[in-house]
């Protein structure tokens, strides 16, 4: 009676199980033997068996009917025992165990089976289905990958695309770096001797940097104008007038690719679009007014004062368009926008005055802030932060300190080279300047003519920031990113600081650049009010990056609406045309001269030396050829002509006179240089051959020129 249950059972269970799926291993001998007769000794039919070790296997989907199944088979005929002979394991019982040697072996053939089933089952069934799995890359492919992001990140493009504007903006100066110089070749010369002198004495004899070898034998004397001391490290390098005239145009270039991305960086920072941007960057660098500058390096070094604000907007997580965020402050950056300003500095006084000026406002602002906020958020400028500011400011104030210790003794020295609000009055703009071009101006060059020969000194006078510009701007205050409160403080800085650019034109000055000339330390040092115009060209930038940025934002809207959504050849077009009109107003026709050689006797005498002819245009080149040496030289050219300089020049107008020997002899001068083709047309040129037997000096003829050797 059980056996023919459980063969019922076993039937059903067949009927109720799939069948064992193909390809699984086959059951022992003893359960096929089984089969051939239809049923075991036990009552089980080897289907049944099959069947239960199927149903054992849990399968996706089956698992649960698996499980019951087997606990169904478990309850009604026990586990399933067979001995190596294929004899069912009832017929080995012995006693009432139920158990021998020959069911513990079925028994842990069994588990093994079930092991290797389970294993099985862990593998997904739907694997085969999931994408192929990336690979990991490399250290080669991980390291271009990195290369790649870098090269297509904003800044990286932002960057190249400055130097590749700057190349094309001022070329033709990199077409012959080593023999011609942008502008002329005077305050070029001199500048271009400046970088060389500061590198070259920091290396040999830091302590007599002020000192230089210009103007013997007056000391302080490389303070008698701005130093460009910033770039001295690039003086650092080569030796030499044709070093020198390289390392002066590669420093030009940059410098106009360091005001590009300095505006664009400051116009990002401050919540502008990339389009926005570039239109505040080009407009900064390549206003046309500043191609009157190009040869005054110092004017045009301008791109750290922008780059600086934006380094400190970004520390103190502040922007124009989206207000203070303290989430994003970054002392780091904070201390990099003081360094960076620092730097720019130490540059020159001329521009960096006003700079230092502007941020001491900034900081005063922001201090009266953290007192007034500081009761109801507590440290809203963070710890970190505030450190930062103090350290920074002390680093700036310290540098400005000690560049102005020297320019202190100068004014000491020489009382002549203070200037009077009448001297600043020549140099003073008229309100027509602000929309007339320079004759370097592409565009606009020659259709001003007319209004620049109106001006008295139309170098200093002519300061149109662009007519794109102007229209941009004045767009700005109606349609922008900006807040109308934000366009209406950068429209009353562009007022207030073209005022200040006209000087004494505007009612005298008694109430605006006279005031700063009378009661603001250093800043009577400014001969040229027409400067200012940096700050009115930076804020004029802003209100257009503002407008153009807004209009970006439109194209965005209207692209979005498209199909497929992205804009048109037109919109694209719309959109980069402000910066195209910029630049082309940037275009220039500025010369570039060739520097005159460097007289053989420059590398072969030593000093002190006198060069004749001598005047403030002819001793700047001497200042360049002294490169070779640094021999002290009499000669030298500034912004103010020392007396004893006027001296030299009016005793030695004679030479070589016995009074004009005697007077050099007692100066210290061993060598006097006379260049045979300059002094057409001056009274050397009848005396350079005169016999010197009786003035105790001797003569000798190197190349073109004639050096007269003076014994102590």
């Amino acid at each position: 009676m059980t056996t023919d249950q459980s063969g019922t059972t076993g039937k059903e269970t067949v009927q109720q199980q799939p069948a064992a799926p193909a390809g699984e291993e086959p059951g022992p001998p003893g359960a096929a033997e089984g089969a051939d007769g239809g049923r075991t000794p036990g009552g089980r039919t080897a289907e049944t068996a099959a069947a239960r070790t199927d149903a054992a296997a849990p399968r996706p989907g089956v698992e649960e009917a698996a499980d019951a199944a087997k606990a169904t088979d478990g309850e009604q005929s026990g586990p399933e025992k067979t001995g190596p002979g294929g004899e069912d394991a009832d017929a080995g019982k012995t006693g009432g165990d139920g158990k021998t040697g020959s069911g513990k072996t079925a028994d842990a053939r069994k588990s093994g089976d079930g092991a290797k089933d389970t294993d099985a089952d862990k593998a997904d069934p739907w694997q085969a289905f999931a994408p192929t799995p990336e690979p990991v890359p490399g250290r080669v492919r991980r390291v271009l990958r990195a290369v790649g992001r870098f090269l297509v990140h904003e800044w990286t493009l932002a960057v190249l695309a400055a130097l590749a504007l700057a190349v094309a903006l001022t070329w033709p100066t990199l077409r012959y770096p080593l023999y011609t110089l942008p502008q002329d070749y005077w305050d070029p010369s001199l500048q271009a001797w400046q970088m060389a002198w500061s590198g070259h004495i920091l290396l040999t004899d830091p302590a007599q940097l002020w000192h230089s070898n210009t103007f013997f034998p007056e000391p302080w004397s490389f303070a008698f104008s701005d130093t460009l001391l910033g770039y001295a490290p690039a003086g650092m390098i080569g030796a030499g007038p044709e070093a020198a005239v390289l390392r002066y145009n590669i420093m030009f270039v940059l410098a106009h690719a360091l005001a590009t991305l300095g505006a664009y960086a400051l116009a990002r920072q401050l919540g502008a679009g990339r389009a926005g941007a570039a239109v505040a960057g080009a407009s900064y660098a390549y206003a046309p007014w500043l191609l009157a500058q190009a040869g005054h390096l110092h004017v045009v070094s301008n791109g750290g004062i922008p780059l600086a604000l934006a380094m400190l907007a970004r520390g103190h997580g502040w922007s124009l368009r989206h207000g203070y965020r303290p989430e994003r402050r970054r002392a780091g950056w904070a201390y990099a926008g003081w360094l960076v300003a620092a730097w720019q500095l130490s540059l020159g006084f001329g521009v960096g005055l006003p700079f230092a000026y502007v941020l001491a406002g900034a900081t005063l602002v922001a201090t009266v802030v953290w007192f007034v906020r500081r009761r109801p958020v507590r440290r809203p400028f963070g710890a970190r932060l505030v450190i930062a500011d103090v350290l920074g400011a002390a680093l700036f104030a310290g540098v400005g300190g000690l560049l102005a210790v020297p320019y202190f003794k100068v004014a000491e020295l020489h009382p002549n080279a203070a200037r009077t609000l009448d001297d600043i009055g020549v140099y003073s703009p008229p309100f027509s300047g602000f929309f007339t071009a320079p004759a370097e101006s592409r565009v606009w060059g020659s259709l001003h003519e007319g209004a620049r020969a109106a001006l008295p000194w139309h170098p200093e006078m002519t300061l149109l920031p662009g007519f794109v510009l102007y229209a941009l701007a004045a767009g700005g205050l109606f349609f922008s990113v900006w807040r109308v409160r934000h366009r209406l403080l950068l429209l009353a800085g562009v007022l207030v600081t073209a005022v200040l650019a006209m000087g004494t034109r505007f009612f005298g000055g008694t109430f605006t650049y006279g005031l700063l000339f009378e009661y603001l330390p250093g800043w009577n040092g400014l001969r040229t009010p027409g400067r200012m115009m940096l700050w009115t060209t930076l804020l004029l930038g802003l209100l257009a990056a503002g407008a153009v940025s807004a209009f970006a934002v439109r194209v965005r809207e209207l692209a979005a609406e498209r199909v497929p959504p992205w804009p048109g050849p037109w919109l694209r077009l719309a959109t980069v045309l402000p910066l195209l009109l910029v630049i082309a107003e940037g275009l220039n026709t500025t010369p570039h001269p060739v520097v005159p050689a460097q007289p053989a006797a420059m590398r072969l005498v030593d000093g002190p030396t006198l060069v004749l002819p001598s005047s403030q245009n002819l001793d700047q080149p001497v200042m360049l050829w002294s490169t070779s040496r640094f021999q002290d030289v009499v000669n030298g050219g500034s912004g103010f002509t020392p007396v004893r300089q006027a001296e030299i020049r009016q005793v030695t107008e004679t030479f070589p006179s016995q009074a004009s020997v005697t007077y050099l002899r007692d100066l210290g001068v061993r060598n006097v240089v006379l260049l045979r083709n300059q002094i057409a047309g001056t009274p050397w040129e009848t005396t350079i051959d005169a016999p010197v037997d009786t003035l105790g000096i001797t003569r000798e003829q190197i190349e073109n020129a004639v050096v007269f050797h003076i014994p102590r």
